[in-house]
């Protein structure tokens, strides 16, 4: 007997399917993974005559819908503790024994995938992505975009977003859920998603959590380039992620994919499908079981906020391309920091954020470097720096030299303001080159932070005029948007 309780689920049910490259399975083939799953989920252990009524139908080639009642033919409920885990692993058993593609174990912190309703209602009614995904890119990018819980429900609502909030006893707001306009049920009722079924880390608690450490009040970012300074930051993220606690290192990975979640809004249209891109695959490397410290990347969150909001005020060009630059060493950090604690998801990930990042700072790099290289010094300059370089860096001279953008750096040192050679010395001595992908580069986009942080007086331009031998540094043109390493 079932007892005075009745069951609060009473039919179980798990789609299978097999990957695109997969090769086609038979029935038989199907029939026996149906049996291994129902097993593995308590549903209908082997050899157990009493166990609950399943049935699997295949809808087509490559998947299969597996139903079962949750009443054991005893009357008894089965057992099924951790079944979804116990699921997950016999599925990446199966993956091995019929020769599918293999798929990287979660730690239970994934986002929840889109149902195949949800992907058959999106392309029954036009949409490239689900309610679901579409929801889960807005409610990040508020996160990301918001001060305070007013803001961010503001922002929501921008967007077309419906937000219906939970409220315990005592009124107060204990959950939210999220609708799309226009996305109805069959009776013709929004579909709410609750915050937490979006993402774990979409809750309501966390977003407030979040939002706590985002707030203006405990203390102001410092005037100045927010670009530099969110460059500045970025460039940290691999000193907490190798020397770092966890839970900072956590923080950062999470405040870092609030800021790839908002470059796409601040990018020229000719990239941003490729960052957009960069910020849903980061996302699965944002959380883990690990508790974060969003509190230590404070700094990184308010400066890209204020490149938000005021793009064209603070983005030259040139201020997405040295962004972009650390940005590449940062994930690749990440990518090796989740492979060290065996976060499979996360480093794979990672992995896929890096293609979309390089392909987007390629294309966005190119044009402010060839805008730099166009006023490079003449030859005798570029002798004596070459000079210079080798003796200070004999590691990285030559890569630095048959670089493309070796033309770039000089032009950029020489138009900081500065004594050119001072300049390249600081910038060297910043960081280790030796990650880097163009140290070139790197040194281009690490000079124009220093030559706007420190403006010379009238002295040191002087002096820096006849440093250059009658080579006067040019005005600094408005420049379009790049980076990578």
């Amino acid at each position: 007997m079932l007892g005075d309780k009745a069951p609060k689920h009473t039919v179980w049910h798990c789609p299978v399917r097999a990957a695109p490259e997969d090769p086609i399975l038979t029935d038989d083939q199907w029939a026996n993974i149906a049996r291994r799953i129902v097993a593995a989920a308590g549903i209908a252990p082997e050899g157990d005559e009493e166990a609950c009524r399943w049935v699997a139908v295949r809808h087509a080639d490559d998947h299969i819908h597996i139903a079962a009642t949750l009443v054991r033919q005893d009357g008894r409920r089965p057992q099924r503790d951790y079944d979804q885990r116990a699921v997950q692993r016999e599925a990446r058993q199966i993956e091995v024994d019929y020769g599918l593609r293999r798929l990287k174990p979660g730690d239970g912190t994934a986002a929840k995938r889109p149902t195949s309703k949800e992907h058959f209602k999106a392309k029954r009614v036009g949409q490239d992505a689900t309610s679901r995904e579409i929801l889960r890119l807005r409610v990040r990018r508020a996160m990301a975009a918001a001060s305070t819980e007013a803001e961010f429900f503001a922002l929501l609502e921008a967007t077309g977003v419906t937000v219906r909030l939970r409220r315990g006893p005592s009124g107060d707001a204990l959950g939210c859920n999220f609708a799309l306009p226009g996305d109805t049920n069959d009776n013709g009722e929004p579909v709410f998603y609750a915050g937490s079924t979006l993402a774990p880390d979409l809750s309501l608690p966390q977003i407030r959590q979040r939002l706590a450490t985002t707030s203006p009040e405990p203390a102001n970012v410092r005037p100045g380039n927010p670009w530099h300074q969110a460059t500045a930051a970025t460039e940290r993220i691999p000193h907490h992620l190798t020397h770092g606690d966890d839970p900072t290192a956590q923080g950062q990975l999470a405040a870092l994919g609030t800021a790839f979640d908002l470059l796409p809004l601040t990018a020229p249209i000719a990239v941003r499908a490729e960052l957009e891109r960069a910020a849903v695959a980061f996302e699965r490397a944002t959380r883990s079981r690990i508790a974060a410290d969003h509190a230590s990347a404070y700094v990184l969150r308010r400066s890209v906020q204020a490149i938000w909001k005021a793009p064209a005020r603070h983005g030259d060009g040139a201020g997405l391309a040295m962004l972009l630059d650390v940005a590449l060493t940062a994930v690749a950090y990440a990518m090796h920091w989740h492979r060290t604690r065996q976060y499979t998801q996360q480093q794979a990930a990672a992995e896929q954020t890096l293609i979309h990042l390089q392909a987007a700072y390629a294309q966005i790099a190119r044009p402010v470097l060839a805008g730099l290289a166009s006023r490079a010094p003449g030859p005798q300059t570029m002798r004596r720096y070459a000079h210079h370089l080798q003796q200070a860096v004999p590691e990285h001279a030559e890569r630095i030299l048959d670089d493309p953008a070796w033309d770039a750096l000089l032009a950029e040192a020489e138009t900081a303001g500065h004594n050119p050679t001072a300049i390249l010395d600081r910038a060297l001595s910043q960081r280790t080159l030796d990650d880097a992908h163009s140290p070139a580069r790197a040194l281009t986009w690490r000079i124009r932070r220093l030559g706007e942080r420190h403006a010379p007086g009238p002295r040191a331009q002087a002096a820096n005029a006849h440093y250059v031998e009658g080579h006067p540094a040019a005005p600094r043109p408005p420049q379009p948007q790049a980076r990578r390493r």
